[in-house]
């Protein structure tokens, strides 16, 4: 098994505090929603654009809180409380939100869980999506375990954009298939390798997404970058991140470097690719390889400057940032009546309340984060205290959370000091 050398000792220095994570029994309703006069709402730009020039052109959607895994980085062991069929968004809402971001800018829509594909109108709302003028790329998050079942669908529905096909990222940690189980906490390794096999073959773009955690697979590394070597297909090598229930610790945590260190001891000749603007991930090949390696370094380096991404989760929330415990109930606005304008003013204020690197948690102190509200209809900052489960509240449509002390400050670091104090829900209601 792989050996952390003294970068790896360097990476544990930067990470020297650790989050405290804590769950919670229920899950916050968001708060009653009034919608704001069309006079006193924030003017609307066609382009989703933050304060510090982001254009936001990617929407990841999470369709469902239900997954047919219980990875140990993704779930806490005893799972999730699941809501209510009425709290989730219905698909003529989802439908409605999607045309609305496409019609702002956004030409990439993922598709997330929870686990996307056991959504039960899957078929039918990847049609409709793939069908929006203007969408460019229609993508999936998948497990991979129904993804052979769903490929047929897949394919016809990604056929009217301008990619083609739809891109696919398959989560799989292990080359084991008995790993695979104690990771996942249940059987299906065979059936995933065989839906990677299968998307390749298909002609999908195809991507295997691979959470590194010391102790459990970083003596697969190298596995791993031979099978891209050997196949179309990028593997990307994801640092471990914390989220509330997975136990997170800096004990587990192997560094990009690390990680490039140990792969380079069997394919000496990797060099590095150039990237695109957007690239969350820092890729690299060699003369002859199919694929590709790439890295995800969200917490050693993180790639916060050129963040193009927005996330709706399940039950509606609009959340602008993973790392961001604040939230913003678009549900609520559509339920309560907002008209088109109305909510392009919600969505527009959240996306201008991004802060500028990993939700301004770089900066929280061991006392944890003192949250207030910022009312956008009435541009008055008020106090509110924070729910048992997330610090920043689920904010109402009429309301984005924001640090009550300061605006945010490009000035941060490239090296993340972990989050203590700090808050989120588990990876699975995020969509990763």
């Amino acid at each position: 098994m792989m050996q952390l050398r003294s970068n790896g000792a360097r990476s544990a220095g930067l990470l020297r505090r650790r989050a405290r994570w804590s769950s919670a029994a229920a899950f916050a309703p968001a708060d009653k929603l009034t919608a704001p006069p069309l006079e006193q709402s924030t003017p609307t730009s066609p382009v989703l654009q933050d304060t510090f020039g982001r254009q936001h052109s990617y929407l990841r959607i999470s369709l469902t809180e239900k997954c047919n895994l219980r990875c140990t980085y993704c779930m806490p062991e005893e799972g999730v409380e699941l809501q209510r069929k009425s709290s989730l968004l219905s698909q003529k809402e989802i439908m409605r939100l999607a045309t609305g971001f496409v019609s702002k800018g956004v030409t990439k829509i993922r598709l997330t869980g929870g686990e996307p594909l056991v959504y039960p109108h899957f078929d039918a709302l990847s049609a409709q999506l793939g069908a929006l003028p203007g969408l460019e790329e229609l993508c999936v998050t998948t497990n991979g375990l129904v993804l052979q079942k769903k490929l047929g669908a897949l394919m016809a529905a990604a056929a009217p954009t301008k990619a083609g096909v739809p891109l696919l990222n398959i989560s799989l940690d292990t080359m084991h298939a008995k790993k695979f189980e104690f990771v996942t906490r249940r059987k299906g390794f065979e059936r995933v390798m065989g839906a990677i096999e299968a998307a390749i073959g298909a002609g999908c773009r195809v991507k295997v997404n691979c959470v590194v955690m010391s102790g459990m697979n970083e003596d697969e590394l190298c596995d791993f970058a031979s099978f891209a070597a050997s196949r179309k297909v990028d593997v990307r090598f994801i640092e471990y991140m914390p989220f509330d229930g997975n136990a997170w610790n800096d004990k587990k945590f192997v560094s990009y470097t690390d990680m490039l260190d140990e792969i380079r001891k069997e394919h000496p000749s990797i060099e590095r690719d150039v990237d695109t603007a957007h690239d969350t991930s820092k890729h690299w090949s060699a003369a002859g390889w199919e694929g590709r390696i790439g890295f995800i370094t969200s917490m050693s380096e993180h790639f916060c400057g050129s963040c193009n991404r927005l996330r709706l989760t399940a039950d509606g929330n609009l959340k602008v940032c993973l790392f961001d415990n604040g939230e913003v109930s678009l549900r609520d606005a559509m339920r309560e009546g907002m008209s088109e304008q109305q909510l392009d003013a919600v969505i527009d204020a959240a996306v201008n309340k991004k802060k500028f690197a990993l939700g301004g948690n770089s900066e929280l102190d061991e006392a944890g984060n003192d949250v207030g509200m910022y009312n956008i209809a009435a541009s008055k900052v008020t106090t509110r205290p924070a729910t048992p489960f997330l610090p920043a509240s689920v904010c109402s449509a009429a309301a984005v959370a924001v640090s009550a002390a300061a605006a945010p400050s490009p000035a941060h670091s490239s090296a993340l000091t972990c989050p203590s104090g700090a808050q989120n829900r588990p990876m699975i209601l995020i969509g990763g």
